[in-house]
């Protein structure tokens, strides 16, 4: 039983298992045709859509091919046109080319038939030249055999012919240009100087410094020298100045370089004269108590001067040494009045021309600086007042100005050239300075001199204080124009050789006289 239930059971297992593996291939025989008829389908789609998607494409390069076409016959066409434009300018061009080209050879042919010509003239002018030489010899022969001068000889007679004309004509030049310079010069220039002394109102002969001392009686040298000198002394050690007392009645000469001491021991002596009490003790209390107030009369003087003239912004010091020119003094000329006067001048000339008036008024104030030290530093005033003014911050102009007043340096401004003028204005007034007769005499002994050096001139007068030379000269020997050289030639050498203020004025006189005598 139990095998046969065994045997049964195995029997079932295996018509089971037989069953079920039937039933999984049918199942599996199914599924592979529904997936065959699936891929069947898919592959159909995908024909469809490749054919759909082939149709579009060739339709696509179709539209394409044919954008393209008409593109490109329209790009044909416009270069067609271009090209056919092209060829009708270089068909005009090679037509241009050819007239010129026919012109060109049409010149040549000229050219070379008046090159031919020229030949033909040159050879004949040659001929022509050769020609008329032989004619000039022959007539220059004939004119040395007729005149009795060689060619040399004419030729010298005729450059000095024209050598005398030119300068005649030279000379006649020169004079009309000279008036009509001289002309408008002096009447702009006397115009502006003219307004400058009429605005400035100055004394005609400025105080003079005093160096003597006028005594109350003989009596009081004796006291001013003291026993044994001891009083002139001590003075004279305090003051720094010599005491000359001579046979002069009432007075006492004081004598120094330095004004300003002068001054205090002038100051110092009036005080002790009019005291009564002059002892070697007192004469040292004395002296100090002026040369404070000397000092302080500087420095207001100085300041005085700079005010007068609207000039502000000077150093302390050369304020000072401005003042100190109160005591200075040049050919009796108080310089301190001298500079305040050429300060104005400048500055009313300098509005005449249109310049800085009060850099030019301070330019004037400042020229004569210098001699307030020229006795205590060695060389020209105006050097050393340059130095002084560049020492104590002045501008380069006006530093300049100071040293080129006398030309110790050349003047480069119309500023230096201004104080010049204001200087030698101020200096050459009538009255303004006393000068020594015998530097008179001799100044115009030298005038006359110079005049006198020069041929043809029978006289001369210097007149008006030097301030004109009047020149007589021989007519036959000088004529109309060459006294006109002449003039210049003598003006020339006045300014060379002479030191003057202002200006000389040269007069060449030339006449001729026609006498004549009536008999009966």
């Amino acid at each position: 039983m139990n095998e046969y239930h065994i045997i049964m059971v195995i029997i079932g297992f295996v018509a089971g298992f037989a069953i079920a593996y039937w039933i999984k291939g049918k199942i599996v025989s199914q599924k592979v045709k529904a997936a065959n008829e699936e891929s069947i389908r898919i592959i159909k789609d995908a024909k469809r859509r490749s054919e759909t998607l082939l149709k579009e494409a060739e339709l696509d390069v179709k539209d394409r091919l044919f954008n393209m076409k008409n593109e490109f016959d329209s790009e044909t066409k416009e270069t067609k046109s271009e090209l056919k434009k092209l060829d009708r300018r270089l068909i005009q061009r090679e037509e241009n080319i050819d007239r010129k080209a026919d012109q060109f050879e049409k010149r040549e042919r000229d050219i070379s038939q008046s090159e031919s010509q020229l030949v033909k003239k040159e050879e004949q002018v040659k001929q022509n030249e050769q020609k008329y030489n032989e004619l000039i010899e022959e007539q220059k022969r004939q004119l040395e055999k007729i005149s009795g001068l060689t060619a040399g000889q004419a030729r010298e007679l005729l450059i000095k012919a024209m050598e005398n004309e030119a300068r005649y004509e030279g000379a006649k030049l020169i004079k009309r240009i000279e008036n009509e310079t001289k002309e408008k010069a002096d009447k702009k220039a006397k115009k502006i100087i003219a307004t400058a002394i009429q605005r400035y109102a100055g004394d005609f002969v400025a105080e003079r410094t005093v160096s003597v001392v006028q005594l109350p009686s003989d009596e009081m040298k004796g006291r001013i020298i003291g026993r044994e000198g001891r009083n002139i002394r001590a003075i004279e050690a305090a003051t720094g100045i010599d005491l000359i007392i001579d046979d002069t009645p009432e007075a006492v000469i004081l004598s120094g370089f330095n004004p300003v001491r002068r001054e205090v021991a002038r100051l110092s002596l009036l005080k002790l004269i009019s005291d009564g009490r002059i002892h070697p003790a007192r004469i040292e209390d004395v002296v100090k108590k002026v040369e404070k107030e000397v000092d302080l009369a500087i420095k207001e003087a100085g300041e005085q001067a700079a005010f007068d003239l609207g000039v502000h912004g000077l150093h302390g010091e050369l304020v000072k040494i401005l003042g100190r020119l109160k005591f200075r003094s040049s050919y009796t000329q108080n310089v301190l009045q001298h500079s305040v006067e050429v300060g104005f001048l400048c500055g009313i000339m300098a509005v005449e021309l249109g310049l800085n008036q009060k850099l030019a008024r301070r330019m004037g104030l400042l020229h004569d600086i210098g001699k307030a030290v020229d006795h205590e530093v060695e060389g020209p005033h105006a050097l050393i007042g340059s130095k002084l003014a560049k020492k104590y911050g002045e501008s380069q102009r006006v530093v300049h100005a100071i040293a080129a007043h006398h030309e110790d340096v050349p003047p480069n401004t119309v500023y230096a050239l201004l104080v010049q003028a204001a200087d030698g204005l101020s200096g050459a007034r009538p009255g303004a300075r006393k000068e020594l007769l015998e530097n008179y005499i001799k100044r115009l002994e030298d005038l006359e001199n110079i005049a006198n050096s020069f041929k043809g001139v029978a006289n001369t007068y210097a007149i008006q204080a030097g301030r004109e030379l009047r020149v007589i000269v021989e007519s036959d020997i000088i004529s109309d124009e060459e006294s006109i050289l002449l003039s210049r030639d003598i003006a020339h050498k006045i300014e060379e050789s002479l030191t003057f203020p202002g200006q000389i004025r040269v007069t060449v006189i030339r006449e001729t006289r026609a006498v004549e005598y009536a008999n009966k």
